[in-house]
C-alpha cells in the first residue's frame, strides 16, 4: 500500500512539472525626455502576471485563473473572451516595449508577442499576432485587444494624414477594438457600434454563364445592402457555426493596397464623420475571403462614443483577377462627404 501511494505521489508531481512554466517578466520603458510614472513598474508586474498565467493555461489547457489579475471589468471580459475563441499564449519570457504616457496619466503598450493555439489543426499552427494594453494611471490593466498590423502604423507615421494625430490615435484603437470584437465573437459590442440606421454593403462574387449555349462561364460581384438587423443577425448565425475566427486589418487609407498615402480621411462636410478604407482577411474554421474594408465613423464632438454608419465590403480576387477598390462604394466621396 505505501509503495502504490508513493508511486501516485511521484505521479502526481511529475505531472505538475509538465505544467509547470517560467515567469514572463516585463519591462515597460518611456521615451528620453518623458517623465517616468509613479506607476509604470506597477503597470510592468500587472502584466507580467496575466501573461505568466496565460501561458500555464495554455499550458495545461486548462481556463484562466483571474484573481490575481488587477484589471477592469471591460479587460477582463476582452481578455477571456477573446481566451475563450483563440487560446494563445506569449511568445516570449521576457518582454521589452516602450510605452506611451498620455496626458492623464494612462498608458498603453503595443507589440506584446502573442502565439494563437486553437484546437483545429485548419487554423494553422504557430499564427503569430500582437496585443496592445492599456492602463489606467494607477497601473491597472484597461483594455486587452490585438493589435492592427504594423505596416498599418508604419504607413501612417511615414506618410501623415490630414487627420490630426491624437484623432488618428483614438480612430485606430478603436478600429483594433472593431476587429477583436469579430474574434472574439463579441455580437453585442458589434451591435452597439453600428448605428442604428448603419447602411451595410457587402459584395459576394457569384458565377455566371455567357451568353449562348457555348457562352461558358465568367464570374462577376453581386452586392447586397443590408439594414443593421439583418447584418447582426447573419454574423450572430456566421458566429454559431465557426468554431473560430481570425480577422486581420492591413494597409489602411485610399490606395493603401498599393503603397498610398491618404490615411484616414476626414469629411469635408461633416467634421465629426473619417472614413478609413482597409484590407480585410477572414478566416474561420468554415470559410475565409480577402476583400477590402471600408468604414464611416462618426466620432461625437461631446466625446462619447463613436459609432460606424456605413460599413461595405468587396472582394480582392473575381476569377484569378485583383481587383481595384471601387471608390462608388468605399470613399468618403461616395457618401457625399
Amino acid at each position: 500500500m505505501k509503495l502504490i501511494n508513493k508511486w501516485m505521489l511521484f505521479v502526481c508531481l511529475f505531472l505538475l512539472g509538465m505544467h509547470k512554466v517560467n515567469a514572463v517578466t516585463v519591462t515597460l520603458t518611456v521615451d528620453e525626455g518623458i517623465e517616468i510614472p509613479a506607476a509604470l513598474n506597477t503597470a510592468a508586474q500587472n502584466l507580467g502576471t496575466v501573461l505568466t498565467e496565460i501561458n500555464r493555461a495554455q499550458g495545461a489547457k486548462s481556463i484562466l485563473t483571474t484573481k490575481n489579475f488587477r484589471m477592469d471589468d471591460f479587460a477582463l471580459k476582452s481578455l477571456v473572451r477573446l481566451w475563450e475563441v483563440t487560446p494563445f499564449y506569449c511568445d516570449d519570457e521576457e518582454v521589452v516595449e516602450r510605452c506611451w504616457i498620455f496626458k492623464d496619466g494612462t498608458m498603453m503598450v503595443s507589440h506584446i508577442p502573442l502565439i494563437i493555439t486553437p484546437e483545429e489543426e485548419d487554423f494553422g499552427v504557430g499564427n503569430y499576432q500582437e496585443a496592445v494594453v492599456e492602463f489606467d494611471a494607477s497601473g491597472n490593466i484597461t483594455d486587452f485587444r490585438l493589435a492592427l498590423d504594423g505596416h498599418m502604423f508604419e504607413s501612417m507615421e511615414r506618410c501623415g494624414s490630414v487627420v490630426e494625430k491624437e484623432k488618428q490615435m483614438i480612430i485606430l484603437q478603436y478600429i483594433e477594438r472593431f476587429r477583436t470584437a469579430y474574434n472574439q465573437k463579441d455580437i453585442d459590442f458589434i451591435n452597439k457600434i453600428f448605428s442604428d440606421d448603419a447602411l451595410i454593403i457587402t459584395g459576394k462574387v457569384v458565377t455566371v454563364r455567357n451568353g449562348g449555349d457555348f457562352g461558358g462561364f465568367s464570374q462577376k460581384v453581386e452586392y447586397t445592402k443590408q439594414s443593421k438587423e439583418q447584418y447582426i443577425l447573419n454574423l450572430r448565425r456566421a458566429f454559431a457555426r465557426n468554431k473560430w475566427i481570425d480577422v486581420k486589418f492591413s494597409e489602411i487609407g485610399e490606395n493603401g493596397e498599393v503603397g498610398g498615402c491618404a490615411g484616414i480621411t476626414r469629411s469635408r462636410v461633416n467634421d465629426t464623420m473619417y472614413g478609413v478604407r482597409l484590407r480585410q482577411e477572414w478566416r474561420s474554421s468554415s470559410y475565409s475571403d480577402e476583400g477590402y474594408l471600408f468604414l464611416l465613423w462618426e466620432f461625437p464632438e461631446n466625446g462619447g462614443d463613436p459609432i460606424i454608419h456605413v460599413r461595405t465590403w468587396q472582394p480582392e480576387w473575381v476569377g484569378g483577377v485583383r481587383q481595384q477598390p471601387d471608390d462608388d462604394i468605399s470613399t468618403l466621396g461616395a457618401f457625399d462627404l
